[in-house]
């Protein structure tokens, strides 16, 4: 039996009213009111489609270790870099992780469906007996055009898989896809934001014809009865699209899945793939689960939920991301955000300084991984690692042993809220962070609301971007602390 080992999911914590990015564009696009109701999801300033995935990937990984992944598979159509695609997003991916160094990475992009090609790849994988599970992630940040529809009906998410051969969740039962060059939209290489052709030409011609031919065609593949669906993911680029499809399909209107557009918009290639994350965490074993992803054709998955679903250990998933939210009324703000309205930085924010990408690439498993060392005599942690021991009754001197500080338990020591630094998002918060094991670090502070910080508050490392040399078109990237759920927010 091969299938899905494990899931997670994540959505940013901001999110976006509709109501305000449409009254802010009402006098150019008073048209923008009829979709002024619910929000969409919405990364902060130092998340991208690279950032997310790594979160999802650790709550999929939540409670297990890592030494058995084999390889990587990323699907989306943002991520961060054109070229060094292996080099840097799936193997950036795959160290922050701190997965082995010997294991395959790919990255798979291009169209919508880039996020089920992934979870068909590694299915495959899994099929042909290859050693280790597939870790599958995909996330999704998409910039659209001020005051365009597409700005309220985007968001921002990830959600990840662990594949494999054993401890199956949901038992893989095939997949069909067809490719067809159907161009509802597209985004030529340099361009910023997708072309748009019209939504009648998407509902008419795609999802009242050959998508539910692909359907019909992979369940009649498969041998499954339309009937006996529990659960229909389809991931619908707008409203009652997946009604349509299953009506013609014969798939009952119970088994379609939340389509998830009103609290998190949509979210492209990841979109099937977090709709996927929200009903295995609320599925019951023996149900069969359809999944179709949409894009230049689509893929048709099919699972059967097993026993091991149940004894899965609960993890954040989509619900939880879902409750963890805060509301942002400021467009402008929004716009900063994704870099389509250019704030004045001040000459404080003129420093561009550059990568040493050989200094990067020789600490590259702290850096990206967060590791530091374990004294080998008396297993005090510290970070960075060092080659003499911190602790004052020991001083062993000698290489230490590697230690990962990314999931440890920390709590702020000191902080400081810096409104001179330049930040997207002032003011710039930094601290003293200091893990309970031992180690301690400068670092930044994100997510954080003005007035919430306080000492002794615990704090979860996240991996984010740390700062864009726009002069190179490099990203960096680093650990930086977060406030618990239920802590420093609103």
């Amino acid at each position: 039996m091969i299938g899905i080992t494990c899931y997670g999911a994540y959505v940013p914590r901001l999110r976006l009213s509709r109501a305000a990015a449409a009254q802010a564009n009402a006098w150019a696009n008073p048209a923008l009111l009829a979709q002024a109701r619910g929000e969409r999801s919405m990364a902060n300033w130092d998340e991208d489609s690279l950032t997310m995935a790594v979160e999802a990937a650790r709550d999929a990984l939540a409670g297990r270790g890592t030494d058995g992944i084999g390889a990587l598979y990323f699907g989306s159509t943002t991520h961060p870099f054109a070229d060094r695609q292996t080099g840097l997003q799936g193997a950036e991916v795959a160290a922050a992780l701190d997965l082995s160094e010997s294991i395959s990475s790919a990255d798979l992009g291009g169209a919508q469906k880039a996020g089920t090609a992934a979870l068909i790849a590694a299915l495959d994988r899994a099929a042909a007996g290859r050693p280790g599970e597939a870790l599958v992630v995909a996330a999704e940040h998409r910039r659209a055009r001020p005051g365009s529809a597409q700005e309220l009906q985007y968001g921002d998410a990830a959600a990840a898989f662990t594949v494999g051969g054993s401890e199956v969740i949901a038992e893989f039962l095939g997949s069909h896809s067809v490719s067809v060059d159907f161009v509802d939209h597209y985004r030529a290489t340099g361009q910023e934001f997708d072309y748009i052709w019209e939504e009648r030409w998407l509902r008419d011609e795609a999802f009242q014809k050959w998508v539910p031919a692909a359907v019909k065609a992979g369940l009649e593949k498969m041998a499954i009865a339309p009937g006996s669906i529990d659960h229909f993911v389809l991931a619908e680029p707008v409203a009652k699209l997946a009604a349509l499809v299953a009506k013609r399909c014969g798939i009952t209107d119970t088994a379609i899945a939340d389509s998830l557009l009103g609290v998190v918009g949509h979210a492209g290639s990841a979109h099937a793939p977090l709709m996927l994350a929200a009903v295995l965490q609320k599925a019951q074993p023996g149900q069969t689960i359809v999944v179709v992803g949409f894009g230049q054709g689509c893929d048709v998955l099919a699972f059967r939920t097993t026993a091991a679903l149940g004894e899965l250990p609960a993890r954040n998933g989509v619900a939880g991301s879902l409750k963890r939210r805060k509301e942002e009324k400021n467009y402008p703000k929004f716009l900063s955000f994704n870099e389509t309205l250019a704030l004045e930085k001040g000459l404080r924010g003129e420093a561009n300084p550059q990568t040493a990408l050989s200094a990067m690439y020789r600490n590259r498993r702290m850096l990206s991984g967060l590791v530091g060392g374990s004294c080998t005599k008396c297993g005090t942690a510290q970070f960075p690692p060092a080659d003499i021991c911190v602790n004052p009754s020991c001083h062993h001197q000698g290489p230490m042993q590697p230690y990962r500080f990314a999931d440890e338990a920390a709590r702020i020591k000191t902080w400081s809220a810096d409104w001179l630094t330049y930040t997207p998002d002032p003011p710039a918060h930094y601290g003293m962070v200091e893990f309970e094991r031992g180690g301690r670090f400068v670092a930044d502070i994100t997510d954080w609301d003005l007035g919430k910080v306080e000492v002794g508050q615990p704090v979860r490392m996240v991996f984010r971007v740390r700062g864009r040399d726009a002069q190179r078109g490099m990203v960096r990237y680093f650990w930086k602390a977060a406030p618990l759920a239920g802590t420093g927010e609103h």
